[in-house]
């Protein structure tokens, strides 16, 4: 299972994934980037350059392409759409309340997106319903991918490659160069296997190359927890491979909502509420009940003009799921809390449910 390792910036020589629980890179996406995909593009930057987002994926990979990169204080979405406007920005790095909005926002409408050919997500889960919306904006054209990463290995450990359409954008897509992953049970410790056919069951990710961290400055216990002897991080994201060596987020590890001894993923059950139309943002934590443990409950914003009760989205929910991920309860807010980065804030949740 050997696989060379590229030192110069571009493509992986294409190391093979093999049926097994050790994965490594196959058709792996360049760790720069081809230069028909990155060179000279125009980009819009709202990541803080302080987090790794912003800093590598933004910053620094427009710096070694010598892409244009036009910088945003905050999220402001007249002012976005301007800049995509005025600039013609052509690819687009986003979390996902920012595709969000331009899957369903009507000011959308009001300004000339025609430039934009990819769009790239990260920071969050980010469903392939709503890739599908965003590319139904914006036009057949443009390229929805994803990525996945973490501060903790510099960032990036997957991504969709640029002309992979047989990828869904539902997924992470494949290992990046150097970079090995494997599946464990986080019950049991034991590995799980990447099928011959179709889709493992899922486990936590764990990922190890020359990106990952040495440990965390000062605390030694944190990182005897994270790092593994052999060099292998908990990522702490519950995740499945199929045959082909494509990855799907299921959810937090610890996020689970565990209902009756079933594990729930409120990733997907969010995804869900943000297919249907009278729903503009949603959110799904655990609550705590006497008989199932825990229940899932939905903090909904509707769109602007829509009204729904509480039983309609119960119902809307429950035809699509099994009775177990029903939705059980629900409340409506103004807003979702979130991170700069886009990550649900759902301590802030619990905190007011």
């Amino acid at each position: 299972m050997g696989c060379s390792r590229s030192t110069s910036p571009g493509c992986s020589p294409g190391c093979t994934t093999r049926p097994g629980t050790r994965l490594r890179p196959q058709g792996s996406p360049c760790r720069a980037g081809r230069p028909s995909v990155w060179a000279a593009q125009r980009r819009v930057s709202l990541g803080p350059q302080l987090h790794i987002y912003g800093m590598t994926v933004l910053l620094n990979v427009a710096l070694r392409t010598r892409a244009k990169l036009v910088t945003l204080p905050r999220f402001d979405l007249a002012q976005y759409l301007g800049v995509i406007q005025d600039h013609r920005a052509s690819f687009l790095f986003v979390a996902p309340p920012i595709a969000l909005a331009l899957a369903k926002h009507p000011l959308v409408d009001s300004y000339d997106v025609s430039s934009v050919r990819a769009v790239l997500s990260g920071a969050a889960p980010f469903d392939e319903k709503l890739a599908a919306a965003v590319v139904a904006r914006l036009g057949d054209e443009v390229r929805v991918l994803q990525g996945y990463g973490m501060t903790e290995m510099s960032p990036v450990s997957h991504v969709i490659p640029f002309g992979r359409r047989d990828i869904s954008a539902g997924s992470v897509g494949l290992l990046v160069a150097n970079m090995e992953a494997k599946i464990v049970d986080p019950a049991t410790g034991a590995e799980i296997e990447q099928p011959a056919e179709g889709v493992s069951g899922p486990g936590e990710l764990l990922c190890r190359g020359p990106n990952v961290m040495a440990g965390y400055l000062g605390n030694q216990r944190a990182t005897e927890d994270t790092l593994e002897p052999d060099g292998f991080l908990h990522t702490g994201d519950i995740v499945t491979v199929d045959a082909e060596g494509v990855f799907q987020v299921v959810d937090r590890l610890k996020e689970l909502i565990k209902y009756k001894g079933y594990q729930v993923p409120p990733a997907e059950l969010e995804a869900l509420l943000l297919s249907h139309p009278g729903i503009s943002d949603a959110a799904v934590i655990g609550v705590p009940d006497e008989e199932a443990g825990e229940i899932p409950k939905a903090f909904v914003v509707t769109a602007p003009g829509a009204t729904l009760s509480e039983g309609e989205v119960i119902a809307f929910v429950a035809e699509q799921v099994a009775p177990y991920k029903k939705v059980r309860a629900v409340e409506f807010i103004d807003a979702v809390p979130k991170s700069a980065s886009g990550k649900i804030l759902r301590k802030d949740l619990r905190a007011t449910r």
